[in-house]
């Protein structure tokens, strides 16, 4: 069946926390669609709805509770076989009533760092990488002769905040003065308590004790994931097919684009939010959107699914690198 034919549903539903940071989830009950996943409460947009009434109304019904509906979070558009379902993400800031399954269903409050171990649907599993992932994934450019001075600008971009970084070097590969220097900058990152990834060499990430993020190509050519679980391992994707191999290979994320025309593929057209957003939907990964992209493309991003945005000059400090 052609995916444009299916009904559509837009599900809005809601981040609700305790006093303890603690989030609170729902199990779908006997006789529903995936009964027995867990999911973040929320409810089915009626016609003629604003968003916000729906989550307000389906909250009172299921829980319970007056909620007080605070800034969106994401919106996930994701494909299942029989419909096609955007799932908005809202915040709830505060709420009168204590919370409980009106409908007999189960309810947990649970610690973020443990969303990921309640089986979910896939529409709610991008939610899970944006509570407890980074929002920015820095890809650093390409080392000048002053490696110094990119070092500076790798330290300059964790104090900014960055907690995920890619290593990529492809001037210096094959030279011997780019595993001393990635390196120090794995050093840099492991210091502030950020993730690294090494671009393309499993080798040299097993040695560095860092991630390894992969090309496109290099994806199609892999026929198991390269790393152990509990390693990072991400890869750059392109097209549904690579998105679907990197699922297969347990990627832990990936990015997506060209978002935007760049500088460095001026030739390559951009595929635009409608694009990524129709690939963002046949995937559950938490997926970076990059090409062109800054901090101000954001919250952009999050309403088209992607965890976040990765970029080179998007997200190196230039200017404080220089300036140092």
């Amino acid at each position: 069946m052609d995916s444009a034919s299916l009904r559509f549903i837009h599900v809005v539903a809601a981040v609700i926390t305790d006093a303890r940071g603690r989030v609170l989830l729902a199990r779908r009950g006997d006789g529903r669609d995936l009964a027995g996943l867990w999911e973040f409460p929320g409810g089915k947009r009626e016609p003629g709805e604003a968003p916000e009434q729906t989550l307000v109304r389906e909250l009172q019904e299921e829980l319970g509770i007056t909620v007080q509906v605070g800034a969106p979070i994401m919106r996930v558009p994701h494909l299942y076989p029989d419909k096609r379902l955007l799932l908005d993400i809202r915040r709830v800031t505060a709420w009168k009533g204590v919370p409980r399954g009106m409908e007999g269903q189960a309810l947990a409050w649970v610690e973020q760092d443990k969303l990921g171990r309640y089986p979910m649907p896939d529409a709610d599993k991008p939610v899970v990488a944006v509570l407890q992932q980074p929002d920015r994934y820095l890809v650093t450019p390409e080392p000048g002769a002053d490696h110094a001075a990119w070092l500076v600008g790798v330290a300059a971009a964790l104090a900014d905040g960055v907690r995920r970084v890619q290593l990529r070097a492809r001037n210096l590969d094959g030279d011997p003065a780019w595993p001393a220097l990635a390196a120090q900058a794995v050093a840099l990152c492991h210091k502030a308590g950020a993730q690294v990834l090494v671009n393309s060499t499993a080798k040299l990430a097993r040695e560095l004790g860092a991630g390894l993020h992969v090309r496109g190509d290099q994806l199609e050519r892999l026929s198991a994931r390269p790393l152990l679980p509990g390693t990072a391992f991400a890869a750059s994707c392109h097209s549904l097919e690579q998105l679907r191999r990197a699922e297969e290979l347990g990627c832990d994320f990936v990015t997506l684009g060209d978002v935007r025309a760049t500088v460095a593929h001026p030739e390559q057209p951009p595929m635009g939010w409608e694009t990524f957003a129709g690939l963002r939907e046949q995937v559950s990964l938490p997926i970076y959107a990059t090409g062109g992209l800054g901090i101000a493309d954001l919250a952009e991003a999050r309403q088209h699914g992607a965890q976040g945005i990765a970029a080179i000059r998007g997200l190196w400090p230039y200017a404080a690198a220089s300036s140092r």
